[in-house]
């Protein structure tokens, strides 16, 4: 089985449908393939109205977090129930600060002499909730930069860079505690991934485990070798499970559908463990 646990579509930030993400996903031979948009569940019907035979599909998001020392990472949660109403209200306030802080990074783009417009951003994100890489396509648009990574780094919207604004974000503690809640399995997005950014310590990860933390993501473009071996021993001692996910994007990025992927055994236990919504499809 070849499964991919971790895609975007334009539900957020990426550049294909929830409906051709699928089909996309079928078509380079993926058995299994996880719809993780970033803090909504705005893509999941769509995802399975259009599901192709053969396909099976993992409904979930990807929450954005924060530690107790300021650092900001990523939370899938998988299987959930969307409609529990802690989680759904916690998402809900994720996405509407994402309209301010985008806002915000687009008028210090123009301050800082970038010719771009919100109303572009808008157009740019389409239905999807507006973010970072939506303002990224503007200043590719406008020439400011060659290329969306260009336009993370400390210049633009990099972390603590010079056009970045913060989000409100939930904490990691309690969004693995949400997860949990409304039925679903937490694994932590990219641990490892240091050219993002500061990254948690182990003993955030191990606090994390203690928590109900059920995996982490390893086989991922941003980590080096180096960083998978230690995440795989790291998550053998806390009796995590370890993934590996494309983290695709469409257009937006170039790495593709099922670039890294999951063990099946892995997949079993996620599916097994989850109780909120069922795995779709064959």
């Amino acid at each position: 089985m070849r499964i991919d646990l971790h895609t975007h579509s334009s539900a957020s930030d990426g550049t294909d449908t929830p409906a051709a993400l699928v089909r996309a996903a079928h078509e380079v031979g993926l058995d299994v393939v996880a719809l993780t948009d970033h803090d909504t569940t705005g893509g999941w019907a769509e995802a399975e109205a259009a599901l192709p035979d053969g396909l099976r599909l993992v409904r979930g998001a990807e929450i954005s977090c924060i530690d107790g020392d300021g650092i900001s990472l990523h939370m899938l949660g998988y299987l959930f129930d969307p409609d529990e109403p802690e989680f759904a209200r916690a998402r809900e306030l994720v996405r509407t600060d994402r309209v301010r802080r985008a806002r915000a990074m687009v008028e210090r783009c123009v301050e800082l002499g970038a010719p771009i417009t919100w109303e572009r951003v808008v157009e740019i994100a389409g239905d999807g909730a507006v973010g970072r890489p939506h303002v990224a396509t503007a200043l590719v648009e406008a020439g400011v930069v060659a290329d969306v990574s260009g336009a993370f780094t400390p210049e633009w919207l990099k972390d603590g860079g010079r056009a970045f604004v913060d989000k409100y974000e939930i904490s990691v503690a309690d969004a693995v505690r949400m997860i949990r809640g409304a039925g679903g399995v937490a694994v932590f997005a990219h641990p490892g991934a240091t050219k993002r950014g500061r990254t948690v310590s182990d003993a955030t990860i191990e606090s994390l485990a203690e928590a109900g933390l059920a995996g982490v993501e390893v086989d991922h473009i941003d980590h080096d070798d180096a960083m998978r071996a230690h995440l795989r021993d790291l998550a053998r001692g806390l009796g995590l499970v370890t993934t590996g996910s494309s983290d695709y994007h469409g257009t937006r990025k170039t790495v593709g559908l099922g670039r890294y992927t999951t063990d099946p055994d892995t997949f079993a236990a996620i599916a097994d463990r989850a109780t909120g919504v069922p795995v779709l499809g064959a």
